[in-house]
């Protein structure tokens, strides 16, 4: 498991503006790119089938880069939320 993901104090998040509160939060922030793509391959594992992974990052490539991924790979992009400085990208497991 990549020293950057953090499951103390989020290992749940709470939902925000209609998205799903997520099984696993990975924090990507101040990683450059393919950095949070790589940590988003690697969290979508530890995730349920069925569950949903937030991926947080402040890279903008990451907003495009990981919606292209689930949907090659099989997964559901559920969006994303700008906050200051960063951004949490949610992505639905489905296999």
């Amino acid at each position: 498991m990549s020293a950057r993901m953090r499951d103390a104090a989020m290992a749940m998040s709470t939902p925000t503006r209609g998205l799903p509160a997520a099984d696993r939060v990975v924090d990507a922030r101040g990683i450059a790119c393919p950095g949070p793509l790589l940590e988003a391959k690697r969290g979508i594992l530890l995730v349920p089938v069925g569950g949903v992974m937030e991926l947080v990052s402040s890279n903008e490539e990451t907003n495009v880069d990981v919606p292209a991924w689930a949907g090659k790979v099989g997964h559901t992009y559920l969006g994303t939320i700008r906050e200051s400085g960063f951004l949490r990208i949610f992505v639905r497991r489905n296999k």
